[in-house]
Formats: structure tokens, C-alpha cells, sequence
């Protein structure tokens, strides 16, 4: 599936049982393609910022009402409060909604200096999450950008990039997983059990990330390979080239998947809806395996990964 598109794929697809149904130890099972190498994550970093703020608001640590003004400074480009024209002001919390569902880089950069930096690797430690590294926000991201191809600002950076060869664009550091915020397919999905497990960090915590990611608002990769009635809770990450989401369906039966999908172009001209729907296809594939592997018990409908109406797609 990937080949077909042009594409090398990296996926870890595990089990998560129904909720109610505990630790997974035993259950077994597991698709994996890849699934140890490191890899560049790009924005599903998000999913551990969103995380530290949660566990932070749960323990008192912050108020999650409380208000930040994003000033032009502040600004990266892209969605959400960083396509701004004005001043805005909002709430961590919202600031942590933006970064979820539409993958907002200012929000995500605001609330990771309010968060500290810092406390992301000591996250991941906690986790045991050894092969995940945390190197830099979506600011220090643009930085090396920058600075790789010699622009003073995003304007010039606009003007240099469709000038770079293949070659160029992919020897910026933030392409090289030893350079940049990095992880592993397989790790990527232990975190994602983590969560539903409530096992990384107060239960509130997690509840609130799997909220937040039931309410992303891009549909074309992971849940464009499920029917209507399979639910998703997922984050993308999209680099030049780069292609790649992690998340977990739940189906009406209450079977639940934890997945990660990774998906590099040998071309930076390859149609990125083409990469997409092949993301999608592999992943139904690799979930409907394991299904027929080991069917889950009946289970009242209704998706519990989320504490709220969830998405449907």
C-alpha cells in the first residue's frame, strides 16, 4: 500500500481492549511495520504538550482559565490564532484546544513557554518512553528551518524553499530524527495506551487529551480507512514530504486500537491526498488483522475513549 504511492511507511497498530478491561498485559496481538525505528513526529508532539498541561491543570499546578495574550510575536503562521491579524487573547485551555484540533503552532508554542520546555523530557522519562525525544517547540522547529537555508524570516524562507532540490530539503535538520523531535511508531502507541489506560497521570488528565483529540478537525488519513461508525480520537504531524497521524478508533462492538502511522515520500512532488488515503487503507487493514486474529466481546455501542460526544466520521 505504501509502495504504491511512492511512500516508505513506518505503523504499530496494538489492542487496547474496551474500556473497563484493564492493563493489556497477556492480551497480546500487534502489527508492526518498521515499528522501532526513529522517526521525526512533527506536531503529534502535541499530544505530550497537551498531556503535561492537563496533568499540571489536574494537580493545581495551573489554572486552565487562566488568560494569555498572543501578540504578533507570538505568531508562526498557520491555523487557528496563528493566522491572527490582531492581538487575541485566550485561555490555556483554549490554547490547548487550537494545538489539538486544528494543530495550531502559535498556541502550541505559547503554551509550551507556560508549561516549560524542560518538562517534557522529564515526562517522557516518567512514561518510559526511552526512545522518545523532545527537542524544541514548533518556535525552535522554524528557527532551524531558518537557519538551514540562511533565511532571516518566513518571508525569505517562502521565497528560498521551492528554489532547494530534493536533496536540500531533506538535509534540514528538521528531517533527521537525531536533530529534532523524535520517536518510534511502537512508542508512539504505548503513549497512546498510556492514556487510556488513565495511566499517564490523573485520570481527569488523560480524559481531558482524549477529548481533545475526538475533536480534531483533519479527516483524510486515519479516518478516512473507517467506516461511519468506527470512532477516532487522533493528531496529525505533517512535515515537507512527511505524512503522518496517531490515534485510536474505537469500534461499536467496543474493540479499541491504538495506532501510529508513518509515511515518508521519495518525492517532495508525490500528491499528499494519494499519501493520506494509503495511510488510511494501511491502517483499516493492519486493525481489521487483528480483529479477525481476535474478535472483541460484544460491547454496549457508544465510544468511551472520549468524555464527550467524541467524532464521528
Amino acid at each position: 500500500m505504501f509502495a504504491s504511492v511512492g511512500v516508505t511507511g513506518r505503523l504499530h497498530v496494538r489492542p487496547l481492549g474496551a474500556a473497563g478491561d484493564g492493563p493489556r498485559e497477556g492480551r497480546g496481538g500487534e502489527v508492526a511495520l518498521r515499528a522501532d525505528e526513529q522517526v521525526v513526529i512533527a506536531s503529534i508532539f502535541k499530544i505530550l504538550l497537551v498531556l503535561e498541561f492537563a496533568r499540571q491543570a489536574a494537580t493545581g499546578r495551573l489554572d486552565p482559565r487562566e488568560r494569555i495574550r498572543v501578540r504578533a510575536g507570538d505568531r508562526l503562521g498557520g491555523w487557528g490564532v496563528a493566522g491572527c491579524a490582531d492581538d487575541a487573547e485566550l485561555s490555556l485551555r483554549d490554547l490547548a484546544y487550537f494545538a489539538m484540533s486544528v494543530s495550531d503552532n502559535t498556541a502550541a508554542d505559547v503554551l509550551l513557554r507556560r508549561i516549560g520546555l524542560d518538562v517534557l523530557p522529564l515526562l517522557t522519562a516518567e512514561l518510559g518512553l526511552t526512545r522518545t525525544r523532545v527537542r524544541g517547540g514548533p518556535r525552535q522547529l522554524l528557527e532551524s528551518m531558518l537557519a538551514d537555508v540562511g533565511a532571516r524570516d518566513g518571508g525569505e524562507f517562502a521565497r528560498v524553499y521551492p528554489t532547494l532540490t530534493t536533496e536540500q530539503v531533506r538535509a534540514l535538520r528538521v528531517f533527521d530524527p537525531e536533530h529534532t523531535t523524535s520517536s518510534t511508531a511502537r512508542e508512539i502507541t504505548r503513549l497512546l495506551e498510556l492514556i487510556w489506560q488513565d495511566a499517564a497521570g490523573p485520570p481527569a488528565a488523560c480524559a481531558a487529551v482524549r477529548e481533545l483529540m475526538a475533536r480534531q478537525v483533519f479527516w483524510t488519513r486515519l479516518g478516512s480507512g473507517f467506516p461511519p461508525e468506527v470512532r477516532l480520537a487522533a493528531k496529525t504531524g505533517t512535515l515537507p514530504g512527511l505524512h503522518m497521524e496517531a490515534g485510536v478508533v474505537e469500534y461499536p462492538d467496543g474493540g479499541r486500537y491504538a495506532i501510529a502511522v508513518f509515511a515518508a515520500a521519495e518525492s517532495l512532488r508525490s500528491r499528499g491526498i494519494d499519501i493520506d488515503l494509503a495511510i488510511g487503507e494501511a491502517a483499516r487493514t493492519a486493525v481489521e488483522h487483528l480483529r479477525a486474529a481476535a474478535p472483541p466481546a460484544a460491547r454496549h455501542p457508544g465510544f468511551s475513549g472520549a468524555d464527550g460526544p467524541g467524532r464521528s466520521l
